[in-house]
């Protein structure tokens, strides 16, 4: 096998942590920008609506750049993830899982979701359009949040093989929580407005909740390069 040259080791060790930079900042990225969203887009109910619905309107373009964005450094720190842990459980899996979420997120903005529910204004107050785009939106989020709930138990089983309990605990909590509000955001979405108020919210919560676990895991990795 051919010898690797401190400088080349060098450079691949500046990419690998740059990229893993990457994953730590996405989610910081797509809180704020969202919470921004949240905060100046006209007609945007947070109770009522799913974030990506911001992808309609004026400002739309906002929504479906950040999700392509974040979707990139995603894809990016999964690369950075699997220079980082070479060897050990998880190591083939838990990068490519993180790396089907950063697809799925890049899919949906490809593919935006439809207008409903009476945003962005102008659309029908009980509008809820079911275009071929709008489907595939729905298809791309489904896979990469798969991806990334899978990414969880994956890292949490490698944390466990290390005998790093606390991370294997908060890796595995991360991905029950965001299963549950996933199925919840499927079965419930369409219910009584309480309920689909409350799904919802705890599905917004669960999000927050998985790039806080993105930012902790790459930044973990990245200290220990």
């Amino acid at each position: 096998m051919d010898r690797v040259s401190p400088v080349a080791a060098a450079g691949d060790a500046r990419l690998t942590t740059a990229l893993l930079t990457g994953g730590i900042v996405a989610g910081p990225i797509y809180i704020v920008v969202g919470a921004i969203e949240i905060l100046t887009r006209p007609g945007f109910d947070v109770t009522r609506h799913d974030l990506s619905i911001m992808a309609n309107g004026n400002w739309g373009w906002v929504h479906i750049l950040l999700l392509i964005a974040t979707g990139l450094l995603t894809i990016g720190a999964a690369v950075g993830l699997s220079q980082a842990i070479q060897t050990g459980r998880g190591r083939t899996w838990a990068p490519r899982l993180l790396g089907l979420y950063g697809v799925g997120l890049v899919a949906a903005g490809v593919f935006t979701a439809d207008p409903a529910l009476g945003f962005p204004p102008g659309t029908p107050a009980d509008y809820r359009g079911v275009s071929w785009h709008g489907v595939m939106h729905l298809v791309s989020g489904a896979i990469g949040f798969l991806g990334l709930i899978a990414a969880c138990i994956v890292m949490s089983r490698r944390f466990a093989g290390l005998g790093r309990r606390g991370w294997a605990a908060y890796s595995l909590a991360t991905g029950v929580i965001y299963l549950a509000a996933f199925v919840g955001i499927v079965v419930g979405s369409n219910g009584p407005r309480p309920v689909a108020a409350a799904v919802i919210l705890a599905f917004a919560v669960a999000v927050v909740l998985g790039w806080a676990w993105i930012s902790a895991v790459t930044a973990l990795a990245r200290a220990n390069l």
